[in-house]
């Protein structure tokens, strides 16, 4: 384990230690558990987000989608500054 400093505000504090009362473990304990909870979910979401992407792969590969390639507005604007 290593230690490590941060600055929390007086309203960290007070909520960080009203909870970890609640619980019956010390303020560490707690800011490791929360940050456990944090961490577990990130990656989570990260890997319910990257099995989404390849789950879709290749779903649209059989349709038909037609797609505007001019410039359209953006070509509009681009002769309208060359010509000023």
């Amino acid at each position: 384990m290593h230690r490590t400093n941060i600055y929390l505000t007086d309203e960290q504090i007070t909520q960080l230690d009203r909870r970890a009362q609640a619980e019956g473990v010390s303020r560490a304990e707690l800011i490791r558990r929360l940050l456990d909870r944090l961490l577990d979910s990130e990656a989570d979401r990260l890997g319910a987000d990257v099995a989404a992407i390849d789950a879709s792969f290749g779903l649209l590969a059989d349709m038909e989608i037609e797609l505007d390639r001019g410039d359209g507005a953006r070509g509009a604007h681009l002769e309208r500054i060359a010509h000023s």
